[in-house]
């Protein structure tokens, strides 16, 4: 084994194997961003520090049970269409982009979270699940809406009092 590269873990570590996983296990518990796993079904199987922190759930509460508890009734069907089908076809239109939605926590309070996700498939490249890191944007949101909503009256203030076309709400409003 490199002793450079494995220096902090000196005597623990037995093999690079090991190393990666404990690494891996470190990294997702320390990640200031939620770490999330769920199965094919839509069951929580990974629930880090990070995701008790966004979602007001301990790790206990989630592991086990379906998305929903995060998703607001509203966009349940949606999100389920669209889960199941990239379950079966193992392909998502989002998997490069950062996806802004309007979550749940347990309180029941809405927030507005940005994601990316990650299909991890078995080694017969069967979706096994999708992994998703989510940061809590909510502050950033009201900020940019009360931003938007200062630009609109400036705008409008200079038409002489006229709105401007079009407007409304960004589809991650908590």
């Amino acid at each position: 084994m490199d002793e450079r590269r494995n220096d902090g873990y000196k005597g623990r570590v037995t093999s690079a194997a090991t190393l990666h996983d404990l690494l891996c296990r470190q990294i997702v518990e320390q990640m200031p961003d939620a770490v999330i796993f769920a199965d094919r079904d839509g069951v929580v199987r990974l629930w880090n520090r990070a995701a008790e922190t966004v979602f007001g759930y301990s790790a206990d509460e989630a592991l086990g049970q379906s998305l929903d508890l995060i998703i607001p009734e509203r966009f349940r069907a949606r999100h389920w269409d669209g889960y199941a089908r990239v379950m079966e076809t193992g392909t998502t239109r989002y998997g490069t982009r950062l996806l802004a939605v309007p979550a749940m926590r347990k309180d029941g309070q809405r927030i507005s979270i940005e994601f990316s996700i990650a299909l991890l498939k078995d080694e017969r490249g069967r979706v096994t699940g999708a992994a998703a890191i989510v940061r809590d944007v909510t502050a950033r949101w009201h900020e940019e809406r009360e931003l938007r909503q200062r630009l609109a009256a400036l705008e409008e203030s200079a038409r002489g009092g006229r709105p401007a076309p079009g407007g409304g709400e960004s589809p991650a409003a908590p």
